[in-house]
């Protein structure tokens, strides 16, 4: 097990952390670019930016590199893929302490993290021997008709700071047993993660040996020019986005307009239903941890909850009661179960969100600033329940922070039109013991999200499922089922073995 933080010395500690999983000391300082840690607000490294010039340099190498990988026979890929799930569970701890300390998550989740890179890993392992194409029926005798598939290229991966590596490697494991080449650009606010990745990457790549080049996984740490010069560039055939619906809206027009592929994961305004027959304890505990989970800064976090009159005044008030008491603080440490918002912007958004529901009639119960006469330059919230009476104003709206509003309802119907009733469209849930409920709410006249469940809470997906949403949400779909396609190209491949010439659809062209 990894020591835990000692937040008086943040800048050794990361230094000491990065150093066991092969990250030098001296990318760490004499940079342009502040690593911060949400935990203090504190500077925690100094790292080096990277220009446009230097991205199109690195995607040059990128391109490179994939013409030797998409060679190398598939499974042979998915051998690296194995080695880099075998450095990620020696690292675990490592790793998991660095995402607690680069994104504010407490223990359990950056380690929850990291085992969600070691299983899309073990699924990108069995995929590589799986990446199956059809024969196809074919009108004309003495022909055969198949599809193949084939790598694409270049994979940008455009990552978000609550999610530092998981989502990557969504995405990585699937595109590297594919083929590809890796180019990856982290949030700003959580380069450091990316960093200690590659260097794990480095490991498996040298005990993979020669073929496996140099340059197939490349990270730029920047903001927007950065990011910019990589989706702008034509030789990277793939972005894959994930971030803000205001992101993928300059995202995914820039990359069509090149007639490029754009994988857009962006926001969710989550909602869960709780229904008439609902087990209220198990809906408690399903509430507190989606709404509340990674301080609300989840994609898939609660921010809506659409409540039956019948059990409103049952549920509610044991919401408020556990909004007051959950412990927040150092997320490292024991017992606590909500870390710091990720910056000083969170915290404000989150503000002007309870004013503006403040002004729609709203109940606002908690949402207050909390041990800032300890870390005066980090931002810890005491999570905010409010009592809405109607979905108006800021709950249309996602705000990136432990906010849930809460509303009543008396017909289903009325319910999913609620849910459905906002402009994302990620993940949902309902909470009912009606089998008719539930079947109604995953119809097609039920909720119209990329993920909608039943008897849990919208946030936790496993990687097993392809993961997105549908709307502002951007219709992308990482990780599993067969979300592989996206990182490939197909052909349709038809062979005459016939000797003859008959054409399709009974066309005659007969010249002698």
């Amino acid at each position: 097990m990894a020591a835990p933080l000692d937040t008086r010395r943040l800048p050794e500690e990361t230094i000491e952390l990065m150093a066991r999983m092969g990250v030098e000391p001296s990318r760490l300082s004499g940079g342009s670019m502040a690593a911060k840690s949400p935990i203090t607000g504190e500077a925690v490294a100094q790292i080096n930016e990277h220009s446009a010039d230097d991205v199109a340099k690195i995607v040059g190498k990128a391109h490179e590199a994939f013409t030797t990988w998409r060679t190398v026979p598939a499974p042979q890929r998915g051998e690296l893929v194995r080695l880099l799930g075998e450095e990620l569970r020696v690292h675990k701890d490592d790793l998991g302490l660095l995402v607690s300390l680069e994104a504010g998550k407490i223990t359990s989740e950056g380690l929850g993290e990291v085992q969600e890179m070691i299983d899309i890993c073990d699924f990108a392992v069995g995929l590589s021997r799986q990446l199956y194409g059809l024969t196809i029926a074919t009108e004309r005798p003495g022909h055969r008709m198949m599809e193949t598939w084939h790598p694409m290229g270049v994979i940008g991966v455009i990552s978000a700071f609550n999610f530092p590596v998981a989502v990557w490697s969504w995405n990585a494991a699937l595109a590297f047993v594919c083929g590809n080449s890796v180019v990856w650009k982290p949030s700003e606010k959580s380069p450091l993660t990316a960093m200690a990745v590659e260097a794990l990457f480095q490991k498996a790549r040298a005990k993979f040996g020669a073929d496996a080049p140099e340059n197939l996984l490349q990270v730029v740490n920047g903001a927007r020019e950065t990011g910019a010069a990589l989706v702008d560039d034509t030789r990277v055939p793939v972005i894959s986005a994930t971030g803000s619906t205001r992101m993928g809206q300059q995202v995914g027009p820039r990359v069509a307009q090149r007639f490029g592929r754009s994988i857009l994961e962006l926001g969710g305004n989550n909602a869960a239903i709780v229904g008439a027959s609902a087990d209220l304890d198990l809906a408690l505990r399903a509430i507190a941890f989606a709404a509340m989970g990674t301080a609300g800064q989840r994609c898939t976090t609660l921010r809506r909850l659409i409540t039956h009159e019948s059990v409103y005044d049952a549920l509610i008030p044991r919401l408020i009661k556990a909004y007051s008491s959950v412990q927040i603080g150092i997320p490292t440490e024991e017992g606590t179960l909500i870390g710091p918002l990720i910056d000083k912007d969170a915290y404000e958004a989150m503000q002007q969100a309870l004013a503006a529901a403040r002004a729609a009639g709203g109940t606002v119960h908690g949402g207050e600033r909390v041990l800032a006469d300890v870390y005066p330059d980090a931002y810890y919230v005491q999570p905010a329940l409010v009592e809405m009476p109607a979905q108006t104003g800021p709950v249309l709206e996602e705000t990136f922070a432990p906010i849930l509003y809460v509303m009543r309802f008396k017909e289903l119907d009325e319910a999913i039109d609620m849910q459905n009733g906002v402009a994302a469209g990620l993940s949902s849930s309902i909470f009912t013991s009606s089998l008719a409920e539930a079947e109604t709410f995953t119809s097609a006249v039920g909720s119209d999200c990329g993920i909608a469940n039943v008897n849990i809470g919208p946030s936790g997906a496993e990687i097993g499922g392809a993961f997105g949403g549908e709307k502002e949400t951007g219709g992308g779909r990482e990780a599993g089922s067969d979300a592989w396609k996206a990182y490939m190209r197909r052909a349709t491949n038809t062979i005459n073995y016939s000797g003859a010439l008959p054409l399709a659809q009974g066309v005659k062209f007969d010249v002698e």
